[in-house]
């Protein structure tokens, strides 16, 4: 049976030193089990003593591992990937108790999860306690354990070592055992810590912990364990009070409840200092020392950063979000033609103005928002069905317009007054004509889009300042060209018949993003709700346009009216009905992060695609790339597992995936296997080739020679 207790430490390493002090006089080589090796590790019992003395009641000996280069292998509390060794005793001869224990763990990192565990080396000390003091004993050992490099492999071997009467240690021996009994950390009562405390707030998504002690810390390390099942993200360590207070904040990933039990906390600091505490959760929140304040980037890295932005920018404009934005610039340009070369510098300016403001008022809400903890990230106002739903209508109306249904219009006292005014009317539409193409434009993403997002998100107020007031410039770049010179909109055609095809044409644009729109509020909020919003707009079109309409449609609009208590009656049932399963060309599976490391460890390619019903980029690469050949063929492939995430509705677990990339927004594409356990992040724009690539990096044949047993 595997036994932990840590008031044993100090026993052996009395019982080592005490072995020690006739070595110079008794010394022989002492005996060792034989050794099982293959490439990932080579294994092997070894014993301080060369026998057993007459009387002796314990003997110091421990499991030696020596890992091959790249291998690892675990801590009893492994993180998400892994298992603990596992060790069995019991048919061993003359052995009452084997007291096991555990050096402090290093902290690496697979398939981006933090995870605990030992390279290179390590030796498990054991205290061996015998059922006969002073006999010879056989200490049989059946050992499984997992080790990991690009790829993991499960080790199953037993060892046994035997002594019999005998008088002598081995130095070499004794010294590595008590070098890392030295490691193993120390109980609470022997920590020389005052005060500890952990915390898990409400939604189980941030374990927070704080100590205190007498003895400042150097560089700490901590290691909390919460059970099986349960794994945490890279902590974030902070020291106050002349570096007596520790105080980290670890995300959690991955949360079993069933296993959760106290917090048991293992804490690292330099090679001479380790200790494990145990406490029960507090209510109250831990409050850290302080805040991080980021560095200060120098300035050339923020004109770089400020560059990509603009560049990110000016690529929205050609991005599939085009449709609705190249509509209210063409009617912005139309609608300037026949006005002085002063007047349309006017109107480009502000519709540019309106462009700056909205992103302005979008990076603010945005720092709010992030100062006060909830999620933010670049389009997420795509998630809500109130932001949709008035969308839709917006552009409905806009479209009815464009199509003659109705003009809606200034009173006639308050044009005369503006054009008295030197001419200015419409430089309000046009500020609204901006700020509207910018709304429109922040469902997709774009090349250098998401490293400019991520620098601002994870940067200073100043950080995001300065990058969402680039991407505005990059945005509003063609009012901003045509606003320094206005000779340009006389080289459109004169006004004539064809601005009737034209506005039909830009109406038809709007229709169909429209039409976008309320299929991604049926994703949002469900289709009885969007098919109300589609009704009650439905509704307000014939209210604006009932002066102009004929009789048959001003009866028809009765009929609507009438009917729609009806028609949202019968759409709101179908809330409750499961949606019809879209045929897919490609085997997508649930997005389930934790999932990830295990199918990795058995050889598997992982093709994580986040997407949402509202982001056009993530719609364009499935159907220009994801769902064409050759990658929807390689995607299907047996040892290939593609996951998909859909955040088309708040998920704080996409949220937080998404963050331990430092990306704020979607589309994003990860290609997990043996070659790349960590990930390989594409582009946001994606393209065959690259697919392809992350694919075959991805993959590394195993080539695992059999162990051996010597």
């Amino acid at each position: 049976m595997l036994i932990i207790t840590y008031p044993f430490r100090l026993a052996l390493l009395m019982a080592l030193w005490v072995l020690t002090l006739g070595a110079s006089v008794s010394a022989s080589w002492a005996e060792t089990s034989a050794a099982f090796s293959s490439p990932a590790v080579t294994a092997r019992l070894i014993s301080a003593q060369n026998g057993v003395t007459e009387g002796a009641q314990t003997i110091s000996a421990g499991l030696d591992l020596t890992l091959g280069e790249g291998w690892k292998t675990y801590w009893r509390s492994p993180g998400e990937v892994g298992f603990a060794p596992e060790v069995d005793w019991s048919t061993s001869e003359n052995v009452a108790n084997v007291e096991f224990l555990w050096p402090a763990p290093e902290r690496f990192t697979a398939f981006g999860i933090e995870n605990f565990g030992y390279s290179k080396e390590v030796v498990f000390p054991l205290m061996l306690r015998l059922e006969r003091p002073g006999e010879p004993f056989v200490l049989n050992t059946s050992v499984t354990l997992l080790t990991c490099s690009t790829v993991c492999v499960p080790q199953n071997f037993d060892l046994a070592l035997s002594l019999g009467p005998k008088e002598g240690i081995d130095q070499l021996s004794a010294d590595r055992i008590s070098r890392f009994v030295t490691r193993v950390p120390v109980d609470e009562n022997s920590a020389d810590i005052n005060t500890f405390a952990a915390n898990l707030n409400a939604d189980n998504t941030e374990l927070t912990v704080s100590l205190r002690g007498n003895t400042p810390f150097g560089d700490p390390d901590v290691f909390p364990e919460l059970g099986s099942g349960t794994a945490l993200g890279k902590p974030d360590i902070r020291l106050g009070d002349g570096g007596r207070l520790l105080w980290a904040s670890f995300p959690v990933l991955s949360l079993n409840e069933t296993t959760l039990g106290d917090p048991v906390l293992t804490v690292t600091d330099g090679p001479g200092r380790a200790f494990t505490l145990t406490t029960a959760f507090t209510d109250t929140p831990l409050v850290p020392p302080f805040t991080i304040a980021q560095i200060a980037p120098g300035i050339d890295q923020i004109a770089w950063i400020a560059l990509i932005a603009v560049l990110g920018g000016l690529i929205l404009n050609v991005m599939p979000c085009v449709l609705p934005v190249l509509s209210i610039k063409l009617s912005s340009a139309i609608k300037q033609s026949g006005r002085s070369q002063l007047a349309v510098r006017a109107g480009f300016l502000a519709a540019a103005a309106g462009v700056m403001v909205f992103m302005w008022a979008l990076a603010a809400i945005l720092f709010t928002l992030q100062r006060i903890g909830i999620t933010v990230g670049w389009g997420l106002q795509f998630q809500n069905p109130v932001f949709l739903a008035l969308m839709f209508v917006v552009l409905a109306v806009f479209s009815a317009n464009l199509f003659g249904l109705f003009e809606i219009s200034l009173p006639s006292a308050m044009q005369t007054r503006m054009a008295r005014a030197g001419g200015t009317s419409g430089y309000g539409a046009d500020f609204m004509t901006g700020i509207f193409g910018a709304v429109m434009a922040t469902p997709c993403s774009a090349p250098f889009l998401g490293t400019a997002i991520a620098f601002a998100l994870a940067g200073s107020g100043v950080d995001i300042v300065i990058v969402f007031t680039s991407l505005g410039i990059g945005l509003a770049a063609p009012y901003l060209v045509v606003a320094a010179a206005p000779q340009l909109v006389t080289m459109l055609p004169k006004p004539g018949p064809w601005m009737i095809g034209l506005k039909i044409f830009l109406g038809v644009l709007l229709v169909v993003t429209a039409a976008w729109l309320i299929w991604v509020l049926m994703g949002v909020a469900g289709p009885g709700s969007a098919m109300t919003v589609a009704a009650l707009t439905v509704v307000l079109l014939v209210i604006l346009a009932w002066h102009r309409a004929p009789a048959p449609l001003r009866t028809s609009g009765i009929i609507v009216f009438l009917a729609l208590p009806l028609i949202a009656a019968g759409t709101l049932s179908q809330d409750a009905a499961p949606k019809a399963a879209e045929a897919e060309v490609i085997n997508w599976v649930a997005f389930d992060r934790s999932k990830i490391a295990g199918l990795v460890s058995q050889g598997q390619i992982v093709f994580v695609d986040v997407t949402a019903d509202w982001c056009l980029t993530c719609k364009a690469n499935k159907a220009l790339v994801l769902d064409r050949e050759p990658v929807a063929t390689r995607l299907n492939q047996v040892g290939v597992t593609s996951m998909q995430a859909d955040w088309t509705r708040p998920d704080p677990a996409i949220s937080r995936y998404l963050e331990s990339f430092n990306r704020y927004g979607i589309p994003f594409n990860v290609v997990y296997g043996p070659g790349a356990p960590n990930g390989i992040a594409l582009s946001e724009i994606l393209s065959s080739a690259a697919v392809i690539e992350a694919l075959d990096q991805a993959t590394i044949p195993a080539q695992i020679a059999q162990p051996v047993q010597n």
